[in-house]
């Protein structure tokens, strides 16, 4: 199939190789130094110990250079898509399957919503991820796949991303049907090498992965602390836990489920060990933090079904100034080992 990968980070590129090598017709959407890499030498993915090259592929900044694609793999994070939106119709056939990655609440959240959810915030806009709902009104939401990036992963230099742990992909259409194109995404991920099973309610396992992100992202951006040391630290360790119990209340009120509970969420995030999150990576490199889809909507949505998360609330100011800090002073905040 012809794939394109609008935003080859780490999990973008993860994909990008692993699919370039099952086989199919690649484009990656990337920019600067790791562009320039890419398109010099190809895309280098280190997993278990072994290197994959995916040098067959096309890589360019410019969507408009592209055709139509059978699957577009939107890899951005959310506050990044608005500013490309209007250019994704190049990409877009008849039948061309939008297949979205992002942490946190998507901005289809409550578009073609199955009957297991609630039913009264139905079309709503998520304002905090869609101001104005840009993105509703782009993307027709019936092209839509959701799909959550389970896979720890980092890019060591332009060029070369490594695989830290995970290759879960799960997908499911956004009312919950068994469809044919949907089966066809999840066989495309397989056959690739990841695990990839079709989902009738995508939106609690959207929750699911949120828990981690909505907790663990912003404390280890305040704190430069690894997900081991975040959940062995009794004190963070709580606060995790209590972030997410809030988080599970908006979420049920929405009519969504958690099939574990917090501990167990916890302690699957200990067992990735000493690994820096997206979130602290990016104030390392002095990135713009993704907090809105991952702390911000949960907070906007709290509001709308009235629902108390003073935790979520806290941690949300305290990221945010950060992430002020960082673009007003044009720096990133790495911390050094003792010599």
């Amino acid at each position: 199939m012809k794939v394109c990968v609008v935003g080859t980070g780490a999990i973008g590129g993860f994909l990008g190789v692993r699919l370039a090598h099952a086989g199919h017709d690649i484009s990656l959407i990337a920019r600067g130094p790791h562009l320039a890499a890419i398109q010099s030498n190809g895309l280098k993915l280190i997993q278990d110990g072994e290197q994959l090259i995916a040098n067959n592929v096309v890589a360019t900044s410019n969507i408009s250079e592209l055709s139509a694609q059978d699957v577009v793999i939107m890899a951005l994070k959310a506050h990044q898509i608005a500013a490309i939106v209007d250019k994704l119709p190049h990409l877009f056939g008849k039948d061309t399957v939008v297949v979205t990655v992002q942490n946190g609440i998507p901005w289809w959240y409550f578009q073609n919503m199955g009957q297991n959810l609630s039913r009264e915030y139905a079309n709503r806009t998520v304002e905090t991820v869609d101001p104005g709902g840009v993105l509703k009104s782009a993307i027709d939401a019936h092209r839509i796949l959701g799909c959550i990036a389970y896979p720890a992963m980092v890019i060591v230099e332009p060029g070369v991303i490594q695989h830290i742990e995970g290759v879960r992909f799960p997908v499911g259409e956004l009312d919950g049907a068994d469809s044919a194109r949907v089966n066809r995404i999840s066989e495309m991920f397989i056959e690739a090498g990841f695990k990839s099973p079709v989902l009738p309610d995508i939106r609690s396992e959207i929750w699911l992965k949120l828990w981690g992100n909505l907790s663990f992202n912003p404390i280890s951006a305040v704190t430069h602390a690894t997900l081991e040391a975040i959940c062995q630290y009794p004190l963070t360790r709580e606060l995790a836990a209590s972030m997410m119990l809030e988080a599970q209340a908006v979420a049920e009120k929405l009519g969504a489920s958690f099939r574990v509970t917090v501990e167990r969420r916890i302690e699957g995030a200990e067992k990735v060990g000493k690994h820096k999150t997206s979130m602290l990576q990016d104030v390392e490199s002095g990135k713009p933090l993704e907090i809105d889809g991952m702390l911000g909507a949960v907070i906007e949505l709290a509001e709308v079904t009235a629902t108390d998360v003073p935790a979520l609330k806290s941690i949300y100011a305290c990221v945010c100034l950060l992430n002020k800090t960082i673009a007003d002073e044009q720096v990133s905040i790495k911390g050094w080992p003792r010599q």
